[in-house]
């Protein structure tokens, strides 16, 4: 029986990570965030605090490709930047815990990555802004004059990686399976939704 896998994609500090826990938890899966990042950046010899810049830079880096190219007569593809090799790490790293076992898989652009696979649920959380606020004060403990830049920074790391890596439009429903907005039905209800859902993928 083939892997059952849920992707999320989220807007920060919309609780994407604490429902993609429940579902996981709830199945006896595992769930897949941060140890994605960390064991790539640590096969491509990557510090992890130059990551950061690493993902921002990913769309300039293409850019960058064809700019290069048209210099040296070579194809884009021929010239390999540090953001590109992350992503095909990462890319390498999600196909095998998909093939490993059933999981969910938090952003990484995994619901692209996973795009020919059948039974995957990929789904997007999103949130108010002001809800938003509020939990990356509360629960990640963001300062609350900070709150406003850290939110719309984090975002807009996440899209620009995102449309760079997968030549899609982060946030677009038309991605997903299932977009939720978790202020309005609550973390637990989020997780409720998506473990009702996953026995319609085909």
């Amino acid at each position: 029986m083939e892997n059952t896998i849920i992707t999320i994609e989220r807007q920060y500090a919309s609780g994407g990570i604490e429902i993609g826990k429940k579902v996981a938890e709830k199945l006896n899966v595992p769930c897949y965030s941060d140890e994605i990042l960390e064991k790539a950046a640590k096969n491509c010899s990557i510090p992890m605090e130059y990551i950061e810049s690493t993902q921002e830079n990913v769309s300039q880096s293409f850019l960058y490709r064809l700019s290069l190219a048209a210099k040296t007569g070579k194809s884009p593809d021929e010239i390999v930047s540090k953001a590109d090799i992350l992503y095909k790490e990462i890319e390498k790293i999600i196909k095998a815990m998909a093939e490993k076992s059933s999981c969910v898989i938090i952003g990484r652009c995994s619901d692209y990555i996973l795009r020919d696979m059948e039974h995957c649920l990929n789904v997007f959380i999103h949130s108010g802004f002001e809800a938003r606020i509020k939990r990356a004060v509360s629960r990640y403990g963001v300062n609350e004059n900070m709150a406003d830049y850290i939110i719309r920074k984090n975002d807009k790391r996440r899209e620009y990686f995102y449309n760079a890596c997968t030549g899609r439009t982060w946030g677009v429903k038309e991605n997903y399976h299932l977009c939720l907005n978790s202020e309005k039905f609550g973390i637990d209800n989020c997780a409720e939704i998506i473990l009702n859902t996953i026995g319609y993928i085909k």
